[in-house]
């Protein structure tokens, strides 16, 4: 009952979701036009990827979508943290310094920057200095704070769009706008750098358009469609997109580099598929958060509240029932239904994880998962979606068992 009622609450608000998906979708058949793809950029090549026509492609259609001088579009990134990292490196010199702007980093960049693990060439390693600006007591950016925050030898600013693992409200296209103007009203020099994940066409426009420097993201996340097999992205002014290209390849071969080892269909088709299950994922989002408010939970974002990304946050309270909530979320998963998710060690990570994902593409977050790190207040994270009645049903499952899971 309280799902349906749910539903029928939330159609204006699917209404408004088809109509941001219908411009996104727009916007993406325009950039295929004007750079006329056809059926010819799916071919690949071998070896080092010379001449590679529909990876060039791909990166100009790219660009095109976020507004952006240049983009690099490769499967050789393992991951989205593999991209920010290429980036980060490719900026950053010994002796500078990077600014976390929006508190501290998502997990799996921790050991990057080198706050955790040592010796594995870190950018602590590399003399590159860092440091954070926290959020306020009400758990946003320090505006005021931020005003002065910008020294000579800030180099780099980081803006992590999404919450990752914290309480925090993702960022808004507004919002990074705001600080970018602000950064450069203090350094003009300084590069403005957006961790993109998970907020890839949630709006109508990408950071790039509004000020954005250099931003990186998944492939396996918003703009993989959830059909592309692995890959990511960096996109900004063409200078820093070539050097952090170098740092995926190699100085001297920089963007000219990396074959599509036959992908290239999936890239391109994927993308095509990017605003629609973007807009599924989003009307989930807005079913869970109405469904577990309705029952008492704080969820983040709140019900009704335009998004910003496609994560949602709801404070479970206790790890029996963030382990109950995954393994329900498990069960409905077409992929590993029969698997009881437990908690473990994953690589990159300070806590222990609960992770339902039972995804064609192994870690995609784009297809419905949930996870959450075994830690107080215990908050699961749900992502994705192909279709918000997939998350429908699962969700009629994960509401028993929590309420059945010990502590309940």
């Amino acid at each position: 009952m309280l799902i349906k009622e749910a539903e029928n609450a939330l159609i204006p608000i699917f209404s408004e979701i088809d109509d941001k998906v219908k411009q996104n979708l727009k916007k993406t058949l325009v950039a295929f036009r004007n750079h006329r793809l056809g059926v010819h950029h799916f071919a690949s090549v071998t070896g080092y990827g010379h001449d590679d026509l529909g990876r060039e492609t791909l990166d100009q259609i790219f660009a095109e979508i976020m507004q952006a001088e240049a983009a690099i579009v490769r499967v050789q990134f393992v991951s989205g943290t593999h991209a920010i990292a290429c980036a980060l490196f490719g900026v950053l010199r010994p002796g500078d310094e990077m600014l976390a702007v929006a508190g501290a980093p998502y997990d799996t960049l921790e050991e990057v920057i080198g706050l955790r693990g040592s010796g594995q060439g870190s950018l602590t390693d590399f003399n590159i200095n860092y440091r954070q600006l926290d959020l306020t007591d009400q758990g946003i950016i320090d505006w005021e704070g931020l005003k002065t925050a910008i020294k000579p030898e800030t180099r780099l600013v980081l803006i992590q769009r999404s919450c990752g693992y914290s309480w925090r409200s993702s960022l808004s296209i507004s919002e990074i706008k705001d600080i970018i103007k602000i950064v450069k009203e203090q350094n003009s020099n300084t590069v403005c750098f957006v961790d993109n994940c998970y907020g890839e066409l949630v709006e109508n426009i990408e950071p790039t358009a509004v000020g954005a420097d250099l931003m990186a993201g998944s492939l396996i996340k918003n703009l993989g469609g959830t059909i592309v097999t692995t890959g990511g992205y960096i996109a900004g002014k063409k200078p820093l997109v070539e050097a952090a290209a170098c740092r995926l390849t190699s100085p001297g071969i920089g963007t000219e580099g990396g074959a599509t080892l036959n992908q290239s269909r999936l890239l391109f088709q994927g993308l095509f598929l990017a605003p629609q299950m973007v807009g599924e994922a989003i009307k989930g989002s807005h079913l869970i958060a109405y469904i577990f408010d309705k029952l008492g939970y704080e969820v983040n974002p709140l019900p009704f509240v335009p998004r910003r990304d496609i994560i949602q946050g709801i404070k479970l309270g206790s790890p029996d029932k963030l382990k109950a909530f995954c393994r329900a979320i498990q069960a409905y998963s077409p992929v590993g239904s029969y698997l009881d998710p437990v908690p473990a060690e994953m690589p990159g990570y300070e806590s222990k994880l609960v992770m339902a994902g039972g995804t064609f593409i192994d870690g995609s977050t784009s297809e419905f998962s949930a996870d959450g790190p075994l830690r107080e207040p215990y908050i699961v994270f749900c992502q994705g979606g192909t279709h918000w009645t997939h998350i429908s049903l699962a969700l009629e499952t994960a509401i028993e068992a929590i309420s059945d899971s010990v502590g309940a």
